[in-house]
């Protein structure tokens, strides 16, 4: 229609808020309505009165259809149809309410339910999929706790050389017969050496 191609005249060589031209040349549109996502002739909604698009709302996908009929009503100017869960069932509905349409816009909706419905899948099995909760960890915190942890770590490496070497005097007698030693330490230290004795007549 004349109306088109003036619209997109003005559109193409002018200003138009959904542009957005890349350094290396290519010309994109933000035109959530767009079906392609490219700024050209046969992919523009505002240039064409014919037109149809598909978009995913709440996880349920919907055929949205533009017809001149509504022209005059900008508010119903987007007529939307809910289409099937089942795949092959949303073809089917793609194809009987673009029965009339351009065969480019047939082809390029059902490029994009393709990867709509295959983006849903996908979505829906990482939904399933147990996520590991995620908790803040203040800096501050966990470095006085590691050094806390340093610190305890030594102290008690320095507890257990000790009790080591009482140990190991205490078995080589060179306390004579002075028993002040903790009652535990004391018995441990008897109790091994009485393993000893036995291991030793064992092998006799």
């Amino acid at each position: 229609m004349n109306q088109d191609e003036l619209i997109w005249e003005i559109i193409y060589y002018g200003q138009c808020s959904f542009k957005a031209k890349l350094p290396e040349g290519e010309t994109f549109c933000r035109n959530p309505y767009n079906v392609t996502g490219q700024c050209n002739r046969s992919a523009c909604p505002l240039a064409n009165s014919r037109y149809a698009t598909l978009r995913e709302d709440g996880g349920r996908i919907y055929l949205y259809v533009k017809t001149p009929e509504r022209a005059h009503t900008p508010k119903f100017l987007w007529e939307r149809i809910k289409l099937s869960k089942n795949y092959t069932k949303a073809l089917e509905q793609v194809d009987k309410e673009l029965a009339y349409f351009p065969k480019f816009l047939v082809h390029r909706n059902k490029q994009r339910l393709t990867k709509i419905y295959q983006y849903l899948v996908r979505s829906r099995k990482l939904s399933k999929k147990v996520k590991p909760k995620l908790v803040h960890v203040n800096p501050k915190v966990a470095r006085r706790e590691r050094k806390r942890e340093a610190k305890a770590l030594k102290a008690a490496k320095l507890e257990r050389s000790i009790e080591t070497e009482l140990l190991e005097r205490l078995k080589s007698d060179m306390y004579g017969d002075i028993y002040n030693f903790p009652s535990a330490s004391f018995n441990e230290a008897l109790d091994e050496a009485e393993g000893e004795e036995e291991g030793v007549a064992e092998s006799e």
